[in-house]
């Protein structure tokens, strides 16, 4: 069993940056594969950044924007979010496991944290 606890989330301006973390409850060098993902009301939560073994991935609205990255030494996953505009408002979950897919599938979930940008 993998628990995460998200911080970093709060009110920003458009334009300004948010860093996010994630601290896993077990060593993250021995997790396969991380994300953020964003939930908005009434959406499914959408995969904006992914990290594994072989490198990073992100979601067509954040690149360049977004930055996903470990600390294996803290144990914290992080998401650093700069340029943010309105429609990057949402729930940011952090997910781990053998999977952390596109599609929504993961084995662990964090509580999520709230970001919001106001314009």
């Amino acid at each position: 069993q993998v628990r995460l606890m998200e911080h970093g989330g709060g009110l920003v301006q458009s334009g300004g940056s948010l860093r996010l973390s994630c601290d896993t409850s077990v060593s993250i060098e021995t997790i396969t594969a991380m994300g953020w993902y964003r939930q908005v009301p009434g959406e499914k939560r959408l995969l904006i950044a992914h990290i594994d073994s072989e490198g990073e991935n992100y979601g067509d609205s954040v690149i360049g924007r977004f930055t996903i990255s470990r600390d294996n030494t803290k144990n914290t996953l992080f998401l650093q979010m700069n340029s943010l505009k309105p429609e990057d408002t949402g729930v940011y979950y952090c997910a781990a496991g053998e999977r952390v897919t596109w599609f929504g599938e993961a084995d662990y979930w964090g509580q999520g944290t709230q970001v919001t940008v106001s314009s």
